[in-house]
């Protein structure tokens, strides 16, 4: 297994607030203009799971395995000729703020590795830079996102 993680990010919100967004993935619809589209495309979601075009690699869907409440949200990617995880993890620290870190294990073979290597830490840097930056407040509220 190959581990990919990200930079730890600081969310300026609760993890109370950062879980409960994050662990409802219905909750993306208010952040989809947030998506860079020239990376992701066909972005859909239930409470569950979620599915998006990356290129080079193609569709992938992502179901969430795993919640411990505050704390992570593990997922499981699906239709990828390799097995993938994902975690994302939260600590509050005393500011009332969240650390977040994002985590990927992916079974590549020797010679898929030095191809996928790179996209796949960049893309996992970008989602983790986009969720911190998610205005969770006004998910919650589940007002619109300008």
């Amino acid at each position: 297994m190959t581990e990919f993680v990200s930079e730890i990010k600081v969310v300026p919100h609760s993890d109370a607030d950062v879980y409960t967004v994050l662990s409802d993935l219905n909750n993306l619809e208010l952040a989809k203009s947030k998506i860079p589209q020239d990376k992701i495309k066909d972005f859909s979601f239930d409470r569950d799971s979620c599915t998006v075009t990356v290129d080079p690699v193609g569709k992938i869907r992502f179901v969430v395995i795993e919640r411990e409440i505050n704390k992570t949200i593990k997922f499981q990617a699906e239709q990828l000729p390799f097995g993938v995880t994902m975690w994302i993890q939260l600590m509050p620290d005393s500011l009332g703020e969240t650390k977040m870190k994002l985590t990927i294990k992916a079974d590549l073979n020797p010679f898929l590795k030095p191809m996928v290597s790179k996209p796949l830490q960049a893309g996992l840097d970008k989602v983790a830079e986009t969720l911190a930056g998610l205005p969770y407040n006004e998910i919650l509220n589940k007002g619109t996102i300008e």
